[in-house]
């Protein structure tokens, strides 16, 4: 699996094999024991995660009113590490604020997801680069 530009078929292995491992109570790497810890707050998830076939065939798309679980989990993930490095900047420091706040890791993550995905909405219809500065701004105003 290429770790920077991973295909749609090895994302959804990366998250059905992750499941499968948590729940034998198997050796999780890194990645594989944040994304279980994730995957453990989205019960709704979890038929899905138990069938990498049908996984792999399923197209989830906006105009059938449906989310991403694969997409939701991985910007969960991304979010987490985001948090960890403090990249961008201060965003550990407003992350912590707002979980403070809502008294939800979980609640928090989803809020800062809706600015990430905003963030890169705009950059992709810009044809830029993600605002990361304006990315952590969207934050703050949460609080």
């Amino acid at each position: 699996m290429s770790l920077f530009n991973p295909s749609r078929e090895e994302v959804r292995q990366f998250f059905c094999e992750a499941w499968a491992k948590h729940q034998n109570a198997g050796v999780l790497t890194p990645m594989e024991s944040i994304a279980a810890r994730w995957m453990v707050e989205h019960p709704e998830y979890h038929s899905i995660l138990n069938h990498l076939e049908d996984a792999q065939s399923q197209d989830y798309t906006p105009e059938k009113g449906e989310t991403n679980p694969f997409l939701h989990l991985s910007m969960h993930m991304s979010i987490s590490e985001q948090v960890q490095i403090d990249q961008p900047p201060g965003i550990r420091d407003v992350s912590r604020q707002l979980m403070t706040k809502l008294d939800s890791e979980h609640e928090a993550q989803h809020r800062i997801m809706e600015c990430l995905g905003e963030v890169l909405w705009t950059a992709q219809r810009q044809g830029t680069p993600p605002d990361m500065q304006a990315y952590v701004e969207l934050i703050k105003h949460l609080l």
